[in-house]
């Protein structure tokens, strides 16, 4: 890709295969009209372009590309590889995915196994029709490689062979080495021919199963990048590859993805692609907005994204209060998206999704929520060249790993079993997404932007940040350990907590104290742990920065911390583990390391990591404000300060500004007062965003 993004993209996905009735040109009209400058397509209906197998019907295609360049709209095309054509299923069953749940049954989408044969040679055949249909079309600016792409937990016949393949070139052949890796003497698993390799679907040993989900997130990877190189052979030099991932689902947006490895398939996209869906109403909160902006930011080293999806009234219970579409359009600007678009323009009048509203209701007609696009369309339309490609430079980032996202669903911090719903697309007992979001969401409402590594950050990539967190980092390897260690060594300072550092990256228990290799980084070491039961953690003064009590209720997992020459900072107030801390420091060499054995409540947390970034000069005017704004920073290309105020709540709020410049929105909206001096009295509107150009 030659050419960047030089404007915000503003749009919505738009299936004219779907329509009741023809009404191509008064949408068009309808999105001029609301400031729309984008759409996607296509990426949902393979079986519309391709009804029989070699017949292609490109109508719908062509139409809306014709239109949309007529009235001056970009056009993003999907690859329609994620929902398959029951000719294709028909042809070959095994198309269909075998999962933890048996055999597939066709109906759903995303239903299929990205290792089949049949349905790889027919994919390619589709995106190649396809891609060198539109390439040359005027209107196409971008290309969206299928849809949410995940490995479906596919235990099919093809994954597993190509999966012992992969064991066979790890381990060079040598069986007794992966069966000493993987511990597989136990109850009998150990394999001792090649030919006798068992069907790993329901394995108990955590070691073999956490290597087959590692090895199928880099399937699921592998397989965007042999989409986005087919995609290449045709694409202009000024069109751009992305994918729209997602998160984690718990009824919205939530964690880390356990059935793809984002940030190895990133590295195959030009722009990375995020879907954010999350409450509204009065639980609009902007941590899920942040939590998967962050990330999605951090998958290419900070580059810009794009928001590919989001609702706009989206499922019951999210009907947007006034005022809250047009914050959570700026919400995601805020965090680096050079885009916003919605899934969809249109309600759907049949079928699954038919109340997933888009930005129109069944019916058509404007609304208020059609209006508020509008508005926010406008303003976009009138300060995009300020706000759009916004970088960052967060001092402080949390290190994640998929690895410990799907172990620690086999091996649950609660119960050290698997979660009942361990082969779902989300879990039932707390584990490791609900750590990390704890972290996150602290750092969030201390309004402390961060960004996120993978445990191969290399030294340079680390040393680029005051702060590392880890949270529950089960899975390690020495290297990183080695990497951390030496980060502290230097200056760096790194905050741990429970269940980190416990295993290698084959899921094997380290057999020396824990937490392995890091004993003197932290000061302290630890061999026993156990679920709480009616246990207080108790501050020690001066610990915690702003609490009305110092002491707190240990939750979900404790670790029972023996302090060799740290400062304790919390012990376990309780008769019988009152001898072990609960939260330490320690310096060692040029740095601090700090360890959190245990979980509490929201409230304490924040606190304690305040006077930790307090301790370490992490603290500005921004923090300050936490609790009444929340506070998003960045640098335009123009080098100027960017700063976002937004207001997640039904009450104003006024404060004395904290830097000064040019009121931006007030600006669009050509109002006479819109430069603001520093400590002028401000007010941020109920569910209100505010954003200054320094």
């Amino acid at each position: 890709m030659t050419a960047a993004i030089n404007h915000i993209l503003f749009g919505a996905a738009y299936y004219d295969e779907y329509m009741p009735y023809d009404r191509l040109d008064k949408d068009i009209a309808m999105m001029k009209a609301a400031h729309m400058n984008v759409v996607r397509i296509a990426e949902s209906t393979w079986s519309t372009m391709e009804p029989q197998p070699g017949t292609f019907d490109f109508s719908h295609i062509d139409r809306v590309l014709d239109a949309m360049h007529n009235a001056g709209i970009s056009v993003i095309v999907g690859t329609p590889t994620y929902a398959v054509p029951s000719w294709l299923v028909a042809a070959d069953p095994d198309v269909l995915a075998r999962t933890h749940r048996g055999e597939g049954h066709y109906g759903p989408r995303q239903i299929m196994d990205i290792t089949n044969k049949t349905y790889l040679f027919h994919a390619e055949k589709a995106i190649r029709a396809l891609i060198e249909h539109v390439a040359e079309h005027p209107a196409v600016i971008g290309y969206q490689v299928d849809n949410e792409t995940k490995h479906y937990d596919s235990v099919s016949r093809t994954m597993q062979q190509a999966f012992v393949r992969h064991l066979r070139e790890r381990f060079n052949d040598d069986l007794d080495a992966l069966n000493r890796a993987f511990g597989l003497d136990y109850w009998s698993n150990r394999i001792n021919a090649w030919e006798d390799f068992p069907d790993v679907t329901h394995t108990i040993n955590g070691s073999l199963a956490g290597a087959f989900d590692t090895f199928r997130r880099h399937v699921a990877a592998d397989f965007l990048g042999w989409q986005a190189g087919i995609v290449r052979e045709y694409a202009r030099d000024d069109q751009f590859v992305t994918q729209n991932f997602d998160l984690e689902w718990r009824g919205y947006s939530f964690g880390l993805q356990q059935w793809t490895d984002m940030f190895r398939a990133a590295s195959y996209l030009d722009i990375a692609g995020i879907d954010i869906y999350h409450p509204t109403e009065s639980e609009l909160t902007g941590r899920e907005i942040a939590f998967g902006s962050d990330l999605t930011r951090s998958l290419k080293g900070g580059n810009n994204y794009l928001l590919l999806e989001t609702q706009a009234q989206g499922q019951n219970g999210w009907l947007p209060y006034p005022g809250q579409l047009r914050l959570q359009g700026y919400s995601h600007l805020a965090n680096g998206s050079d885009s916003v678009m919605y899934w969809h323009w249109h309600s759907l009048h049949n079928s699954y999704e038919t109340y997933w509203r888009g930005v129109l209701s069944q019916d058509f007609e404007p609304n208020p929520t059609y209006q508020e696009a509008a508005t926010l369309g406008a303003e976009l339309e009138a300060i995009s060249s300020d706000i759009v490609n916004l970088t960052k430079h967060n001092r402080i980032a949390i290190m994640v790993s998929h690895e410990a996202l799907t172990t620690l669903a086999r091996f649950t911090i609660e119960t050290g079993f698997p979660d009942p719903d361990v082969h779902n697309h989300h879990q039932v007992l707390r584990g490791y997404n609900d750590v990390l979001r704890w972290i996150y969401d602290a750092l969030f409402d201390l309004n402390i932007e961060c960004d996120f590594v993978t445990t191969s950050a290399d030294a340079d990539t680390l040393a680029r940040y005051d702060a590392i967190i880890t949270p529950a980092l089960y899975v390690t390897d020495e290297s990183c350990i080695t990497r951390l260690r030496e980060y502290v060594a230097h200056g760096g300072h790194l905050i741990s907590t429970f269940k980190s550092f416990f295993t290698n990256e084959s899921v094997k228990v380290w057999t020396d104290q824990q937490p392995h290799q890091l004993t003197d980084v932290f000061g302290m070491h630890y061999s026993q742990f156990t679920r709480p039961r009616n246990v207080d953690v108790r501050f020690a003064p001066d610990s915690l920065a702003d609490s009305t009590t110092n002491t707190a209720h240990a939750d979900l997992f404790m670790e029972l911390l023996n302090a060799n020459d740290c400062e304790v900072l919390a012990a376990y107030d309780h008769p019988a583990w009152k001898d072990y801390a609960a939260v330490t420091a320690h310096q060692f060499g040029s740095g601090k390391a700090w360890w959190i054995g245990t979980m509490f409540d929201a409230a304490t947390l924040r606190s304690l990591l305040s006077a930790i970034f307090k301790e370490i000069g992490l603290w500005a005017w921004p923090q300050e404000l936490a609790g009444r704004l929340t506070v998003r920073r960045g640098v335009n290309e123009q080098g100027a300060d960017i700063t976002y105020l937004l207001n997640y709540s039904d009450q104003p709020v006024a404060i004395n500004s904290p830097v000064e410049g040019l009121d931006l929105l007030a600006y669009a909206h050509q109002e006479p007062k819109s430069t603001i001096h520093q400590h002028d009295s401000l007010t941020v509107d109920p569910w209100g965003v505010m954003i200054i150009r320094s």
